[in-house]
């Protein structure tokens, strides 16, 4: 299963426009070299420039060339698998550590969000046929269809690849089969201490957001459960776009909050909870939060278990708004 997650990681950079910036605005060159003269500054991108380059990065990917994302990742770029973040040293040390033979590969279907002036969300649909082999020399096929989501921030003249994520789009009526039984873990060798307080002062910590964004986040299931359509209206921006378990997509923020409380059929929900909630912050307003959320009952007839889910709040005056978000089943 790990081979699996990890697979899903690398066609998520398959898919994924993380990368090269849109043109700037077309002006002529100023030649007046007063310090203070303004940096050239990115034009608001269109959803057909964002496609083009995450298409663009697809084949950066295909060739392995780990010097593109490094060169076209936000800093503050996470990606959120199946439980696992990677920030953007991981994911650029990643590329290229698979051989993939992709035979075709196509992406499509592409629609673009905003959260606010400098904070953009592009979604879409991938096929693969193909397949990775490992450092292990274990093949395994692409997951495909699936259902992409990269976030860009405006850098300078630069629009950077600041999140991306990916779920297989799943048909509620054939839904693919349980994963295989894991392998039994080999023990890892014992670390000394010195080893052990080194990975700690270098593991990533949780934004000071955490945990007043988990709070609200932990508002809105309860809104879930209790469908709460005035809840959910008080804690969603406007352009509110969802992926949803199944990699379904929507927008809107009426349409997001019927979804959640009229067109779902749910029942026997008694209890929700949050849960490894961690805030990373892409500027003063905009804050990914990725978590692990869980509640009992059915939803359309089918067993509720958790969801790996990544939201996107963008502060709106003095209150946080929930802007994006992308949910996959725990496999």
């Amino acid at each position: 299963m790990k081979r699996s997650v990890i697979l899903l990681l690398i066609a998520a950079a398959a898919a994924f426009a993380a990368a090269c910036g849109a043109p700037a605005e077309n002006k002529p060159a100023n030649t007046n070299t007063n310090a203070n003269t303004a940096k050239p500054v990115a034009a608001a991108p269109t959803k057909e420039a964002l496609f083009d380059m995450d298409k663009k990065a697809n084949e950066a990917w295909l060739k392995g060339d780990k010097a593109y994302f490094e060169a076209n990742l936000s800093d503050k770029f996470v990606s959120f698998e199946q439980g696992m973040r990677m920030n953007k040293a991981e994911l650029a040390g990643m590329i290229g550590s698979f051989k993939c033979d992709a035979k075709t590969w196509n992406l499509e279907d592409p629609q673009m969000s905003k959260i606010n002036d400098d904070t953009y969300v592009l979604t879409y649909k991938g096929t693969f046929d193909g397949s990775c082999t490992g450092p292990d020399g274990a093949a395994m096929k692409l997951p495909s269809p699936t259902r992409a989501a990269s976030i860009y921030v405006r850098d300078g003249d630069k629009w950077k690849g600041a999140f991306h994520s990916e779920t297989l789009i799943i048909d509620p009526k054939s839904p693919p089969p349980p994963p295989a039984k894991p392998e039994a873990k080999k023990e890892a060798p014992k670390k000394d201490a010195e080893t052990v307080a080194k990975e700690e002062a270098n593991k990533p910590k949780p934004g000071p957001n955490t945990d007043a964004l988990v709070k609200l986040h932990t508002a809105g299931w309860e809104a879930f459960k209790a469908k709460d359509a005035k809840t959910f209206g008080d804690m969603i921006s406007a352009n509110m776009a969802l992926v949803d378990p199944l990699g379904g997509y929507l927008s809107g923020k009426d349409a997001v909050i019927k979804q959640w409380t009229e067109t779902m059929k749910c029942e026997g929900i008694t209890k929700v909870s949050v849960a490894d909630g961690f805030a990373t912050a892409l500027s003063p307003t905009v804050e990914i939060l990725t978590l692990k959320g869980t509640a009992d009952g059915t939803c359309d007839g089918q067993k509720n278990g958790p969801l790996f889910q990544s939201a996107v709040y963008v502060k709106e005056g003095e209150a946080w708004k929930l802007a994006f978000m992308f949910e996959s089943p725990a496999m």
